[in-house]
């Protein structure tokens, strides 16, 4: 009943799981491509793919940030008023929103997902960064369509007593904020001040208003795949696709994930677009991969580097360092038992570039302070469009076939479903493993309780707290929006 009321022209449901076999198989995701002349027709289904979800993925694609130095302030409310300048200053040009949805009746684990990407053009005078332009042409971001197409909208606080009837961005953002779902980003304090900004009110002055103002939006909590993957999981890099593919690809005995989409015809149809995430291939060759890509998903060559900047590669070389480093251990526990010698030049980075190595392991002795100056990166490379993503002025370099596969796909609402799934994964992983896990008397609590409201910060060794202190207040134009929101039932 779901499925056929939220889907419209429905013909069935295609799963795939999280299993090895995805080893060997692509997975092809649709992304509903939400435009202005569209967006009144499809409203009715995205209200209730957000009402009905079980929690809701976001990702942006920015205008530009500004200064990159200023974002990286030592000073957390220094970093905020820089945030909050490029937020004023600049627009979110696309949207991507995953709606997950867990099914009871299916095997455990299993998510009917939808994902819209809504392209948007700010009716304001705005600033756009070259290097954001470039980075956005080069992974098929289509300026054409969106200045023709753009969903239009205004920043700031409301400016029409309408932010809650009608069909334009700012009701719908109301819509996601009345459904008390739990959001997710990936390195998410730039994309909420910029939420906060173009579909809600003006930004606070202050970073405790804002923190506070937040705690209330989304009651149901806040979570950030960065932090996530840096001190739940603890994988070797956290960029969102490393982080995707490491979940997707963790076959065996690890937990699974199920996810669900429909399978949409007729007119119906027209709307989808398919992006399609490559299978993890065995590497046949030596191929010296480039080692600040490999740590941050970022390289200040971009697609000038000479060295590979393949994702696959770096995990399947990542594997091989852990295991490789699991026989030394077992070769020096033998020793140690007088099973024989161990030969000196056995490397358990054997194949690695030199410079990876740093990168290749983290051992779970390992302090949260000891993995965050590990990986931080001291140049900011973790947001260049506010995406989540981890690049300032370039990507991973791509095949002319890669090329042509990625033109026209939508960014945002594919990021947006990476991130929702790493959160559905390490859901599953630290319930079935018990890593903070608690007793489940309802489907919420089966969230991870250890990252709720707490979003990465770059360069930091602990995360940023989304809570109302008792030293701070709500802001005036967010109380008299909750009144509107809520009726005042907060």
């Amino acid at each position: 009943a779901y499925a056929a009321t939220h889907c419209g022209e429905l013909l069935s449901f295609y799963t795939i799981n999280n299993v090895e076999t995805n080893m060997e198989s692509s997975l092809v995701v649709p992304v509903i491509d939400v435009q202005n002349d569209n967006f009144k027709e499809l409203w009715p289904a995205m209200v209730v793919a957000i009402k009905t979800s079980s929690f809701l993925a976001l990702d942006t694609e920015l205008s530009g940030l500004g200064n990159r130095k200023s974002l990286l302030a030592e000073s957390i409310e220094d970093r905020y008023k820089a945030i909050c300048h490029a937020a004023r200053s600049r627009s979110i040009l696309s949207l991507g929103i995953a709606c997950y949805k867990k099914l009871d009746n299916k095997a455990a684990d299993t998510y009917l997902v939808q994902v819209y990407n809504l392209t948007l053009l700010c009716s304001e005078e705005y600033i756009i960064e070259p290097q954001s332009v470039h980075f956005l042409v080069q992974h098929g971001f289509d300026f054409n369509k969106q200045y023709a197409h753009g969903i239009p909208y205004c920043k700031g606080n409301n400016k029409g007593g309408s932010d809650d009837q009608g069909v334009h961005i700012r009701a719908l953002f109301t819509e996601l904020l009345r459904a008390r779902k739990p959001l997710v980003l990936h390195n998410g304090l730039i994309d909420m001040a910029f939420l906060y900004q173009s579909f809600y009110a003006h930004l606070p002055e202050r970073l405790a208003t804002f923190t506070a103002d937040l705690s209330e939006m989304f009651p149901a909590g806040i979570y950030d795949t960065k932090y996530v993957t840096e001190f739940e999981l603890r994988l070797t890099a956290s960029y969102l696709e490393y982080a995707y593919k490491k979940c997707l690809t963790s076959g065996g005995t690890r937990p699974h994930v199920h996810v669900e989409f429909c399978q949409y015809a007729g007119h119906m149809s027209t709307y989808v677009d398919y992006r399609v995430c490559p299978a993890v291939a065995s590497a046949e060759a030596q191929t010296v991969i480039c080692p600040r890509f490999s740590a941050f998903g970022w390289c200040s060559n971009g697609t000038q580097c000479p060295l590979s900047h393949d994702t696959d590669l770096i995990i399947l070389q990542d594997e091989k360092g852990k295991e490789d480093k699991r026989k030394k251990r077992k070769r020096h526990r033998e020793k140690r038992r007088g099973g024989g010698d161990v030969a000196e030049d056995s490397s358990i980075f054997n194949g690695a570039p030199e410079n990876k190595i740093a990168h290749m392991e983290v051992d779970r002795e390992e302090t949260p302070d000891d993995r965050q100056k590990a990986t931080a990166d001291p140049y900011g490379a973790e947001n260049s469009t506010g995406d989540g993503g981890e690049a300032l002025g370039g990507h991973s370099a791509r095949t002319d076939a890669q090329k042509t596969a990625e033109a026209g796909t939508h960014r945002a609402g594919f990021d947006a479903f990476m991130t929702g799934y790493v959160f559905a994964y390490s859901c599953t992983l630290v319930k079935k493993e018990g890593v903070g896990a608690v007793e489940e008397t309802e489907a919420e609590q089966s969230w991870l309780s250890t990252c709720l409201n707490k979003v990465y910060l770059s360069g930091k060794a602990a995360p940023l707290n989304v809570v109302k202190s008792t030293f701070s207040k709500s802001s005036k134009a967010h109380m008299q929006k909750m009144e509107m929101v809520w009726g005042g039932r907060m």
